[in-house]
Formats: structure tokens, sequence, C-alpha cells
């Protein structure tokens, strides 16, 4: 290595987050001897998402306790961590990256994990002070500090995100609303029963839900003052949350020639159209079996591990293929809800339970077959489901619908 100016390590990982990072452990576990850097845009270590919106922000678990490795391991592994650095451009005949700061980085292969970044508003306003995405800890510890000026905050879009962040705020006593452009919350995730059951769950608890609505502007002067409405209401609000999804971090790679739109596209082994080129997590559209053949980003701790340990293997010559179950979770007051396989494109939802005990579940079926399930304060409904999931498991409606027979007794079916 000549200076900090240029530099050459033989794999890069472009992004520090469960991708990224799990790769590296990955190629390490994999018996991966050359040299590994990791690229951060951020000035910490490798630190979990999910909990930014839930236990981070409430409180309930410091920084050190959500980093995926303790700081040292990354040194113990000779793994580089080159934090605080921005790829803005990528070289893919020369195999070089080139930083906002100008410096130049030389690989034999590139992972790229960069995930992406909290979609703004664009309306006027949506820049002033008090506006926050929840997206990197320092948005987090930006939202945190404002807090005890805050009596009345609005949340726009009513996604896992914006729900997460609402029942944590209004756990702290402030008046929560919420503003959904389409006629439920979830709309995109999951299915009418369990959106209406979310929906009266943050009623009850005092949240304002406002659907079929969307923003006009945010006023105020340098800083938040109100949400004006397209229909003109005025929502007043010391803070805004704006939940409205990612934009994917792929520009570099798009701009070097890479294949892709709506992120990058990416084959079964992680390789991106360019030479020496993976990605994975957030920003990797990949043909995913459980999406019925569909080309999806998965925006998931699972899809970011699950793709990372396939490149690796990739990378160190192993045969295989990303196939895994999809699944999420979401933490909102005292309900967890876990999601096993993708409901998008589902043709028939099946309850198991009873919604006003606060433990049921659903089951989404595509064509006859078990394609998802979510489940709230259902463990065992998850665990036992995850196997329909993975089978495509063809069950009689009747069977699912009864609550009192376990999924496990149901499938696979038992031979005479």
């Amino acid at each position: 290595m000549t200076d900090m100016h240029h530099s050459s390590y033989d794999i890069v990982i472009v992004g520090t987050g469960h991708a990224g990072a799990q790769a590296a452990i990955a190629l390490r576990q994999e018996g991966f001897g050359g040299t590994i850097a990791m690229i951060g845009e951020e000035a910490w270590p490798p630190y979990e998402r999910p909990p930014l919106s839930k236990e981070y922000l409430a409180g309930d678990k410091p920084f050190e306790r959500i980093l995926i490795r303790p700081e040292r391991f990354w040194d113990e592994r000779a793994i580089t961590l080159r934090l605080g650095e921005q790829v803005v451009a990528v070289d893919a005949e020369a195999r070089c990256l080139t930083t906002a700061a100008g410096a130049l980085i030389d690989y034999g292969t590139l992972i790229w994990a960069a995930g992406g970044h909290a979609r703004r508003l664009n309306c006027g306003g949506h820049d002033l002070t008090g506006v926050h995405g929840v997206r990197t800890r320092a948005d987090v510890d930006r939202l945190i500090a404002e807090l005890p000026d805050v009596a009345e905050v609005v949340v726009i879009g009513g996604g896992y995100i914006g729900l997460e962040a609402a029942a944590v705020l209004t756990k702290f006593g402030k008046a929560v609303t919420i503003v959904e452009a389409q006629d439920r919350v979830l709309a995109r995730v999951a299915g009418e029963a369990l959106s209406r059951f979310y929906e009266a769950e943050h009623r009850a608890h005092g949240v304002t839900v406002r659907l079929n609505e969307s923003v006009a502007c945010i006023e105020g002067d340098g800083r938040i003052g109100g949400v004006r409405l397209a229909d003109g209401t005025m929502l007043t609000a010391q803070m805004a949350i704006v939940g409205i999804g990612i934009v994917p971090a792929v520009q570099p790679l798009i701009a070097a020639g890479a294949a892709g739109d709506n992120g990058v596209a990416v084959d079964a082994q992680g390789r991106t159209s360019l030479p020496h080129i993976y990605a994975i997590g957030d920003c990797a559209a990949h043909t995913n079996a459980f999406a019925d053949g569909a080309v999806i980003r998965l925006e998931s701790v699972q899809n970011a591990h699950d793709q990372a340990t396939v490149v690796a293997r990739t990378i160190m010559g192993r045969e295989v293929a990303y196939h895994a179950v999809p699944w999420f979770w979401s933490n909102q007051y005292d309900l967890k809800l876990q999601t096993v396989g993708l409901s998008i494109g589902h043709d028939q939802a099946i309850l198991r339970g009873d919604p006003a005990t606060r433990s049921f579940s659903v089951v989404y079926l595509r064509r006859g077959r078990v394609i998802a399930l979510d489940c709230v304060n259902a463990m065992r409904e998850f665990v036992q489901g995850k196997a329909l999931v993975a089978d495509g498991a063809t069950v009689p409606v009747e069977a699912l619908a009864d609550a009192s027979r376990p999924l496990k007794t149901l499938w696979p079916p038992v031979v005479p």
C-alpha cells in the first residue's frame, strides 16, 4: 500500500450494514485469507438497523448493545474498517473505486452492500429542522435530542418504520398523528385483516390515524411548525418522521454500466452484470422464488445475511444459489409481529385465531398454496409455518382456519 490516497485490497465491501458485515464474517469463516476492507459512510462500526425504530429509539438498548460484533472483532480478523468514507465512482475495467474525498481504492473483487438512503419528501419544507428519517444512528440521535421540546409528532407513512416510531413516541407521551396516502396502514406488506388490526391498536393507544391523505408541504420558519395536507388541513407539529421507503444506493454502479434501475440486478450467486462485482442486501434486485419468480428487492436482515453468505461461498468456489424463505419482524407496543414468506399477490387470506385475544395469525394463499404467514404474538405459528411456506404447501382451507390444530400436524401430509 502506498498512501491513504491510493490503496489496494483483495476484496472491498462497500457498506457496513447487515449485508456488508455478514459478507466479511462469512469470507473469514469460509477460509478466505486475503485482505478485506469495508467502506462505510457512517462513523460507526457495523450495527443493527432494526432496533433504530424500536429499542434504540425507546432507550431500551444503548448503542454498544446493537453493534453487530464488538469493535475489536474486526481487528482480530484483519478486516479493515474505513469509516466516514463515501464511494462516488466505480471503474469496473480498472477495478478501482473513488471516494468523495478523492481517495482511490483498488479491488480484486467488489461486494456492493451499500443499502439505501431514506426517501425524502419532495415537497416544500422537507429540509426544515425537525423533519427526520429513521435510517441511521445519527438520524435517531438527532430525533432523540429534539424530543424534550416536542409535544406533537406527525408520522408520514404507515409502513413498519412509521408505525414502530409512532408506538415508541406514544409511550413517551407525545401526541402522534400518522398520515398514510393509501386506504390502510401496511398496505404494501400485509393483508387487510392485519392492517385493520394494527390501525385499531394504534387508535386504542391514542394515535390519530389519517388514511387516504397526502402531504402538500411542511410549514415553518427554519424549524417545522406543522404539516399541511393536500386537502388544506394543517396539523401542528414540532416534529415529523418520514417513513416512505428507501432509495437504493446504487448510482455509482449504474453509472459504471451495471444493469438495474430500482436497485442493481444480480443473478442467483449475487453477481452484477459487471465482472468481479457482486451486490447484496437492500439494493440487490434478484429473482425470488417466494415472490412467484418476480424480480424484487428485499429489505430485511434475513435477506442481507443470506445473500452475503451466498456471495462469500461463491467467491470461495462453492456451488451455491440464493434460495431462502424470507422473514421479517416488527415490534409495536406489546405486539410482536413475525412474518414468513411474501404475501404480495395472494388470492386468499385465512385468519387463525381471534385478533381480539391479540394472539393470532393470517395465512396467505396463492393458487391454493401457502405463500406467507403474519403471526402476531404467535411464535409457534411462525416457526411451524415456515415449513408450509418453504414447501408451498397445499392445505385444505378449513384445516388452516382451525386454530386448534397445530400447523405442524397439517404438513407434511401423513402417509398412511
